[in-house]
């Protein structure tokens, strides 16, 4: 593509300005595209590298402005609350209700979706129950303006929203949607299952055979993509997620911060006082969850398939919720 000429580049820079001058909040700083390098080479990459017109990259960031409680929001996620106060947000009575109704109305998908990717029903439904309350809050901000908020006035993780905003622009080009007219969170997750633009162009699978793949407003592929995610990332059929914990001495405490990773034998692990309730085959591998209880530490031994369910959110506290939630939905759908 051939590079744009000085008076393209003059419009260009014009009305990328409004960007950041038009209707921003006080508290951050208007930016223009002059005074921003990064945005700048941001529209170039996309131009050059994509095809992407200048002209229309500019029409749409004229409508985008930087957006202080999408910073406010980022700073304070949910995750950081203790455990005891996270749980009570996720694992409720109206949760699992809802869950239980939904998993009846696609149970049909969910089972083909556990058969043919190994991944059990109650995690997808539990995963999406966290996310999004089973696809009724997808979110409320244009994923356009919360990216690019996030990409020029978030310096903390600015090369990951950039990258997360270049994906945006390409996987609305393949969907064949407007890049202002989608909606997400305050991050840039989309759809039901709250995947980020390069999630969805990597993990999301079409699941009702019409050759789309729509987390837009397909909940079979919602489903099917949903496990999908997890089995990339390891999900193993029939393995334990997560298990009860006996401590002894003092030892263990070596281990609290040794991360989600299971990479220590419960055979060895039992050299630090750290054993499981139920015995298990000593060659498996495990990681010494610490969660905040209200009283003081809660313990549990996380395995792979805990391990996987931190790759969809990093957050401990998340999967500890989507389990414990998948574990009551289970309950009740079994009658057990």
């Amino acid at each position: 593509m051939s590079v744009p000429s000085p008076l393209r580049w003059t419009r260009c820079t014009a009305v990328c300005a409004l960007l950041f001058a038009a209707l921003a909040p006080a508290a951050v700083p208007a930016v223009t595209a002059e005074e921003s390098p990064a945005l700048r080479l941001f529209m170039d990459e996309m131009a050059s590298k994509y095809e992407f017109d200048l002209d229309e990259l500019s029409a749409w960031f004229a409508e985008v402005r930087i957006r202080e409680d999408i910073l406010e929001a980022i700073r304070r996620p949910k995750e950081n609350l203790p455990w005891h106060e996270y749980r009570k947000l996720f694992v409720t009575e109206e949760r699992t209700v809802k869950g239980l109704a939904f998993w009846k109305k696609h149970a049909e998908t969910l089972f083909r979706a556990q058969g043919e990717l190994g991944v059990p029903a109650e995690i997808m439904v539990a995963i999406l129950g966290v996310e999004t309350r089973y696809g009724t809050q997808t979110g409320r901000f244009r994923v356009l303006e919360a990216l690019t908020t996030l990409a020029f006035a978030y310096p903390e993780r600015a090369e990951f929203f950039r990258n997360e905003l270049a994906e945006f622009l390409l996987l609305s080009r393949e969907l064949g949607v407007h890049p202002l007219a989608v909606r997400g969170s305050y991050a840039g997750a989309l759809g039901a299952p709250q995947f980020i633009p390069s999630s969805y162009r990597r993990y999301a699978i079409d699941f009702s055979g019409d050759r789309q793949r729509d987390l837009l407003g397909s909940m079979d592929d919602t489903i099917g993509s949903v496990a999908n995610f997890l089995k990339r990332h390891g999900w193993r059929r029939d393995e334990p997620i997560v298990g009860e914990v006996r401590l002894e001495g003092s030892m263990y405490s070596w281990l609290e911060n040794n991360g989600m990773e299971p990479r220590i034998s419960l055979q060895h692990l039992a050299r630090y006082g750290i054993r499981p309730v139920v015995e298990t085959d000593k060659s498996e591998l495990a990681a010494l969850v610490t969660l905040e209880g209200e009283t003081g530490p809660v313990h549990r031994l996380g395995y792979n398939n805990f391990y996987v369910i931190t790759r969809y959110n990093r957050s401990k506290n998340y999967s500890m919720a989507v389990v414990e939630l998948a574990r009551e939905l289970h309950r009740q759908y079994y009658g057990e």
